[in-house]
């Protein structure tokens, strides 16, 4: 099934034309459509769960076509997804599955139906995946539908609080990606992280508020807020952590933060870090954990009013290309299965070399180790988990 000359351009600018003035609810229609403009039979929008466990069909009230959910593992779908990678079942009917990204976020997946799909085909298909990726991220703040999809259950107050304020769980460029997970999601309580691109730097952020309720939940929007604040302004890392110091003094007293705040710069492998209270990052070279390389003097937590008026010490140092910084909340290795036993820090180590190693991507080894955390206590998380995985990897002469 091979598209003639000029009609993918067609079918993309008319489904762009719909999707200005569309609303979320009218995705699937309009990807129908355009498929039917490719000459496919069949098209349908899944996206996967805030857990990452299944591929979820996104609603289309206008089909009577009901696809079921697809587990993200064992299934081709869920290859597509996790490798980000197109996977094709030859039928008949052909069955394409194609991974949904934005940047280097994974959406969800497209999954197409035809008499064949050869390679003219899937190309044009892939195309569309691409618009229907920006088309479902643009829409999502329109409505609740691509929410509610997403979810598995219902969300509390202070973890809906929390979502609310975070970044895409995956940014990057040609030179760095950068790859966070957070559980438990639905009742998460206080921990944050963020990371933003600032010209050529990567900056990370990662907080643990004290607490389990809506006041944490409070603290790290608050700290959350007050760094974005301060960054955008051109402050520093010791700069941010004095307003969020400052901040939580006056606005939220009695509330205390850790903190790990950083900057890479991607030009030169630069690291520029502070810590307030928190466990320490720790640097992953050639496939193994470089033990104490950003352990330095414990400093006290944010909320106290002590870094209002002494800031915080910065760190630096020199990461080289491949390295990948690690940074994490206690709620990771203390996490205690049913025996007593602790994840640990070299457990964590141990999972996230083995996974990438074995070619994982950042946001798939994320993905896995997430689980393995949960599987160890049993899927009843005590305290929040948070990690946040970045790696540089810069382009070579002649790349």
């Amino acid at each position: 099934m091979a598209a003639d000359d000029g009609r993918l351009g067609r079918v993309l600018t008319r489904a762009m034309a719909r999707a200005r003035v569309g609303w979320p609810w009218e995705v699937p229609d309009l990807v129908r459509e355009a498929a039917r403009g490719l000459g496919l039979s069949e098209a349908w929008v899944f996206l996967a769960d805030l857990q990452q466990h299944r591929l979820v069909p996104l609603p289309d009230p206008a089909s009577e076509v009901r696809h079921p959910a697809v587990a993200i593992e064992g299934s081709l779908g869920g290859r597509a997804y996790r490798l980000q990678r197109t996977q094709v079942s030859a039928g008949p009917p052909a069955v394409g599955w194609l991974p949904l990204i934005d940047g280097v976020e994974r959406i969800g997946t497209l999954r197409v139906e035809a008499p064949a799909l050869d390679e003219r085909a899937l190309a044009d298909c892939e195309a569309l995946a691409g618009l229907i990726a920006l088309l479902v991220v643009s829409r999502a703040a329109y409505g609740d539908v691509i929410a509610r999809t997403m979810r598995r259950t219902t969300m509390s107050l202070q973890a809906e609080l929390l979502w609310g304020f975070l970044p895409p769980r995956t940014i990057g460029t040609r030179t760095v990606t950068s790859s966070a997970v957070l559980e438990p999601a639905y009742d998460v309580g206080g921990d944050a992280f963020d990371h933003s691109m600032i010209g050529n730097v990567l900056h990370l952020s990662v907080f643990d508020a004290m607490g389990h309720d809506l006041a944490a939940g409070g603290t790290s929007a608050v700290a959350l807020a007050a760094c974005r604040s301060t960054r955008r302004a051109g402050g520093s890392l010791a700069e941010v952590a004095r307003t969020i110091d400052r901040t939580l003094v006056e606005w939220i007293p009695g509330r205390l933060l850790t903190a790990v705040l950083a900057d890479l710069d991607t030009t030169t492998g630069r690291l520029t870090w502070v810590n307030c209270g928190h466990p320490s990052p720790l640097l992953i070279r050639d496939r193994r954990v470089l033990p104490e390389a950003l352990s330095r003097r414990a400093q006290l937590p944010l909320g106290l009013g002590f870094h209002s008026n002494t800031a915080p010490v910065t760190h630096h140092t020199g990461l080289q290309p491949g390295d990948r910084l690690l940074v994490y909340t206690d709620g990771v290795t203390e996490a205690r299965s049913a025996s007593g036993e602790l994840y640990g820090e070299e457990r964590l180590a141990d999972t996230i070399v083995q996974h990438m190693a074995g070619g994982d991507p950042a946001p798939e080894a994320l993905r896995r180790l997430i689980h393995s955390l949960t599987a160890h206590q049993d899927h009843r998380l005590r305290d929040d988990a948070t990690i946040v995985l970045a790696e540089w990897h810069p382009v070579r002469p002649g790349d």
